[in-house]
């Protein structure tokens, strides 16, 4: 204890060396306080998610630590203060997981330096004695719990051990009478065979399919069973079991009838050894082989064909697939169709199960029936979704003849299916003379992902397989795939750029942006990444984060008075569209403090023709929120903008029409600025560019021109230079 006061002023002083705003010179708030508790519990969620097994989720996980860390900081203020209470908190977080000395370390390292550094807690000489003696009670508690843990995993280890060994002496009582009821009642042909060759006991079976009695066969030597001509083959295959060259085998062979007349069977035999190890007897099965290829046939048939249509599946074309890339005509090749029917979803919704198969068989007659002259293979492969290979000659069709053909068959009038009408177009994504060294998987991999760009946005189309755009989206994919990880890892923060006004260049608002920094290939910029995470769904989790991370900063802007205008905040098509928006800002603006008229959320233009974007757009401009339209200019939505009385206080042009300064565009910014609707032009890169759009009647801008994104402190330091 003598040492106790130099250890706090290490810790003091250490503290205010690695983060001197940490110290706060007043009192905190009750909301600072919160804050850096659900900080440090975030913290220590992530340290222990990398370090041990606990069988729960992020989000769950950070809201069990943070109520575990309410009360142990409720203990370290308590008076008088006890270890007690906090050796039992550390035996209870023993049952969280599988933590063990992993755990301990992590929780210690996190909560030791954590405690130290939260606002409640200073100055650090008043509580470092009291975080010290609870880290110690904390890993005492902990410790004896998972010791008791493990020897009750023992004693039950033990007990189960004991019962096994009760159950299997039981057992082996049952499982010989099991085991001679199953030989009686057995369909297959079953024969205890003597080392001598001799059959010493059969089954009824084996005597159904020769055509003798069980006595008839008892004695007989059972070579003198088999076809002249597979004798040999089963004595040398009998000689290496009994010689220990081998521990069973499996052939077909005959078996003599009664009648005369042979039977084709399956025969498979094993040795018998006693308890010391040398052979008692064979032990040989007999499958009927008639009755087995029937059912051997008529199974593989169905595995490789779709039930409903009798089409071969995708299992099948990709087989054939393989072959016909081959075997390709040198000069004319093949060509793959991945086939899609449209509005799939909507025929099953309204017309339910029956309809929708009894489509899909007229549908599988139909492209039958068009592609009849040609050498074709057509499969289902599950669902609305079709393979058609065709080999081409010099008489096939074009791709569009073909696509043609079918969607104008399909669509031309409808097809009554239980006195409903229905009539749907196909998608199709094709690859056209693959070549004969490709994979069939890779061919119908491309296949598919050129039908997926075919979908986007359109019906009744079809897009062709480019080798180049392809290699982009299996990287596009896969950048995609690394982007959770590249967001617990850290290397995905939030950067700021200015927003300007065009009048005067004052900086009127900051806008929030991802980063991605990448230490192997460069930075992402946030349109790349909204894309990407747009992509896999990963946008509605990261984009609430960005929410919560630029509010909280501009909220501590604000508080220090370094920076006291709007945040800006770009949503994606998801984002704009998810039923959960309104409560995700209302959360951000109750928790951190963000008013709302300092905070701007923007939408892009084509999805305010979805009911759930225009209502979020139309709630949280009610709440106070400052909202605006993304990609101004880019499609018919804009003429609504004017006549519909949306409640939008900004639009944003879209960049690709800022550098190509369209007219159309500059013909509408009058008509916005009568209705009191600001215009904001985006990617503005030199002061000539910024001038010409002022000219034009442009409000404000961001754009490089004026500030690339920054670090937050980087971003204030630009501010000053200013």
């Amino acid at each position: 204890m003598g040492k106790l006061p130099d250890l706090r002023a290490h810790c003091e002083a250490a503290l205010r060396m690695s983060n001197p705003s940490r110290i706060p010179d007043v009192t905190p708030s009750p909301q600072d306080n919160e804050r850096a508790r659900v900080t440090l519990a975030h913290k220590w969620s992530y340290r222990l998610l990398g370090a041990v097994a606990i069988p729960l989720g992020r989000d769950d996980l950070d809201d069990e630590l943070r109520v575990r860390l309410d009360a142990l900081c409720s203990m370290l203020h308590a008076e008088p203060f006890a270890t007690a209470p906090i050796e039992a908190a550390g035996a209870d977080l023993a049952t969280l997981g599988h933590l063990g000395k992993f755990g301990l370390r992590c929780t210690t390292e996190v909560l030791g330096k954590g405690l130290l550094a939260l606002p409640e807690f200073q100055p650090v000489s008043r509580y470092a004695e009291r975080i010290a003696l609870a880290m110690g009670a904390l890993g005492t508690g902990f410790t004896g719990a998972n010791a008791e843990s493990v020897l009750v995993q023992q004693e039950s280890m033990q007990r189960s051990l004991l019962k096994a060994v009760r159950d299997a002496n039981w057992n082996l009582k049952e499982s010989q009478a099991r085991f001679n009821e199953v030989v009686t009642s057995s369909t297959n042909g079953v024969l205890i065979v003597g080392l001598d060759g001799r059959l010493l006991q059969v089954n009824a079976a084996i005597g159904q399919i020769l055509g003798r009695t069980s006595e008839e066969l008892t004695g007989t030597p059972l070579l003198d069973l088999i076809e002249p001509s597979f004798v040999e083959t089963l004595r040398e295959s009998m000689t290496d079991l009994a010689a220990g060259r081998t521990e069973r085998f499996r052939q077909s062979q005959r078996l003599l009838r009664e009648d005369g007349d042979s039977a084709p069977v399956t025969l498979a035999a094993s040795l018998l050894r006693g308890a010391d190890d040398k052979p008692m007897h064979f032990v040989v099965v007999v499958e009927d082989g008639t009755e087995l290829a029937l059912l051997q046939s008529e199974l593989q048939r169905q595995a490789l064909h779709d039930p409903l249509t009798g089409l071969p599946n995708r299992q099948f074309f990709t087989t054939q697939l393989e072959i016909a890339l081959r075997k390709a005509d040198p000069e004319h090749g093949i060509t793959v169709f991945h086939l899609d029917l449209d509005a799939f979803g909507m025929l099953r919704d309204s017309f339910g199960g029956r309809v929708v198969e009894r489509y899909l068989q007229h549908v599988t007659g139909r492209l039958k029936a068009l592609l009849a002259a040609e050498k074709v293979m057509i499969a289902r492969f599950g669902g609305d979704e079709f393979g058609v290979l065709v080999e081409n000659t010099a008489n096939t069709p074009g791709i569009d003849t073909i696509m043609k053909s079918i969607n104008e068959d399909l669509t031309a009038e409808p097809t009554f299916v239980d006195g409903h009408g229905v009539s749907a177009s196909m998608s199709a994504g094709v690859v056209h003379r693959p070549g004969s060294d490709e994979e069939p998987l890779d061919v119908l991999r491309s296949a598919e992902r050129s039908l997926r760009r075919a979908k986007k946005g359109r019906r009744g189309q079809w897009e062709l397989f480019h080798a180049g755009q392809d290699a982009e989206e299996r990287r596009d994919d896969a950048l995609a795939v690394e982007m959770p990880a590249a967001w617990e890892n850290g290397e995905i923060t939030v950067r700021y750029r200015p927003v300007v006004r065009l009048s005067d260049g004052a900086v009127t608002g900051v806008e929030a942006e991802f980063h991605w920094d990448r230490p192997e290939s460069g930075a992402l910029d946030h349109d790349r990444c909204a894309d990407l995470a747009e992509q896999t769904g990963l946008i509605l989790p990261l984009g609430g984060w960005l929410l919560r991370v630029a509010g909280g900063q501009s909220t501590w802007w604000r508080q220090r008075g370094q920076f006291d205008q709007p945040l800006a905040v770009r949503l994606t098509a998801h984002q704009a569209s998810d039923a959960d928006l309104v409560s995700r800002v209302v959360e951000v603006l109750d928790q951190i403090g963000v008013p709302p008229e300092q905070l701007m959320i923007s939408v892009p233009g084509g999805v305010l023709s979805v009911p759930d974007a225009a209502d979020n757009v139309a709630v949280l401009a009610r709440m106070g929120v400052l909202t605006a339209i993304d990609d101004f200019g880019m499609g018919p939505l804009d003429f609504g903008l004017l006549a519909a009385d949306l409640p939008v206080r900004a639009v944003r042009v879209a960049r690709g029409l800022v550098k190509s300064r369209s007219p159309y565009v500059v013909a509408l910014l009058p008509l916005l600025q009568e209705r009191g609707v600001s215009v904001a032009v985006e990617g503005i890169d030199s002061a000539e560019q910024a001038q010409w759009w002022f000219d034009a009647g442009a409000d404000f801008a961001t754009g490089d021109h004026f500030g690339v994104a920054r670090t937050p402190g980087d971003f204030l330091q630009e501010l000053e230079l200013r």
